[in-house]
């Protein structure tokens, strides 16, 4: 069992139980899954930006990324339908938990200047939404294999009901919000 797992299990689940005053251990909010998601715009012109960029989402969460595909044609961006735009990778149950467990403790606090994560970036059905500016923070990423610096977006699914249940699950779990 992962870390984060047993912490949750132990410590998360009653401490929730008592804040939310929940009749059963079914309703406490858990983590569903996590999404990694690069959007890459260049990958228009350089398709070579789209291996990178999937090798290096593959070697961050331990899982291979699958390439997503544009749904419509913008002539003004000179693309089309069909043409790949972008990777993704969907966690669920042990890597799920792996990886939060290292973007918390060891990825987040290697950005710089880093006062913690937006305490408003919630989606009103209990899902948080966090975005990375550069893949570089993940100590998976070695600095000279690196062509350029890519963002990515981290989506953490709960079965929260509201915003106020998820902040409260991210923050039992370590996640490091801004006062």
């Amino acid at each position: 069992m992962t870390r984060l797992k047993e912490l949750y299990e132990k410590e998360v689940v009653p401490q929730l139980i008592k804040d939310f005053k929940y009749k059963n251990v079914m309703e406490v909010p858990k983590l569903e899954k996590v999404v990694i998601n690069m959007g890459l715009g260049e990958a228009i012109q350089n398709i070579k930006i789209l291996d990178s960029a999937a090798e290096e989402i593959a070697a961050i969460t331990g899982q291979k990324a699958v390439i997503t595909k544009a749904k419509k044609s913008i002539a003004s961006f000179k693309l089309r339908q069909g043409m790949p735009i972008g990777c993704m990778v969907t966690l669920r149950k042990a890597k799920m938990f792996e990886f939060l467990d290292r973007l918390v403790n060891v990825a987040l606090p290697r950005v710089r200047d880093f006062k913690g994560v937006s305490g408003t970036a919630f989606d009103g059905r209990g899902n948080y939404s966090l975005g990375i500016k550069e893949q570089l923070i993940f100590p998976e990423i070695s600095y000279e294999k690196v062509d350029k610096v890519k963002g990515m977006n981290v989506t953490i699914v709960t079965s929260a009901k509201n915003d106020e249940e998820c902040k409260a699950l991210l923050r039992l779990l370590g996640m490091p919000f801004r006062n």
